[in-house]
């Protein structure tokens, strides 16, 4: 990321996260491409704890446009310790959020968010979910998350990624998967929510 887009959003004093290819080997629908790629290649950037509110923390990822293959750029996925949500705010570029609801294989609910700078997406409790950067431009967002709250990236290994990924072909399916619901495409929120409370912390 350049010097100037790191001074305008007060990353300066903050050393990210490194997500490689050889991360997301398991994950990623192009394997054939995997086998011969570069596996120390730097696929996006997470800058954690960029300020706090309360018992939340705000962080930052940055994702360069790229393609995996076939495949268009995305994180790893995950999903949240006990019911903790989570809240994504574009602050640059073009976005799309992907979740999905459900065990290891059978999947209940699948939505996806086309995202823009401004935009909000909210994460309920228990959504597996990955950020995807379809366009030719860094995708940079930020996220509220509880402190408390620990992602678990696993479960996707062991199905190999996500139920859909998104490709130069569209959307294709995990064969991985004994169920898989149609992509419910929904519209993204426009305000952040004033007490990030009821979102952000567990239910129960």
């Amino acid at each position: 990321m350049n010097i100037k887009t790191i001074k305008e959003f007060g990353l300066e004093n903050i050393k990210p996260s490194v997500r490689y290819l050889k991360e997301m080997g398991k994950v990623i629908y192009d394997k054939e491409w995997f086998k011969n790629a570069d596996k120390n290649l730097e696929l996006y950037y997470m800058y954690r704890m960029v300020k706090e509110k309360n018992d939340f923390r705000y962080d930052i990822t940055v994702i360069p446009p790229r393609m995996l293959g076939v495949e268009f750029v995305r994180t790893k996925g995950h999903h949240h310790s006990n019911s903790y949500g989570e809240i994504y705010v574009v602050l640059q570029g073009e976005g799309i959020y992907f979740m999905q609801k459900g065990d290891l294989q059978s999947i209940s609910e699948v939505m996806a968010f086309k995202a823009k700078k401004g935009d909000i997406i909210i994460i309920p409790p228990y959504y597996t979910h990955i950020t995807i950067n379809p366009s030719n431009k860094t995708l940079i967002t930020g996220n509220w998350v509880s402190k408390k709250c620990q992602s678990i990236y696993q479960d996707l290994e062991k199905t190999g990624g996500p139920c859909y990924f998104y490709t130069k072909m569209g959307w294709i399916k995990n064969k991985n998967y004994i169920q898989i619901p149609s992509i419910n495409f929904k519209s993204p929120e426009k305000i952040l929510p004033s007490n990030l409370s009821p979102y952000l912390e567990p239910k129960g």
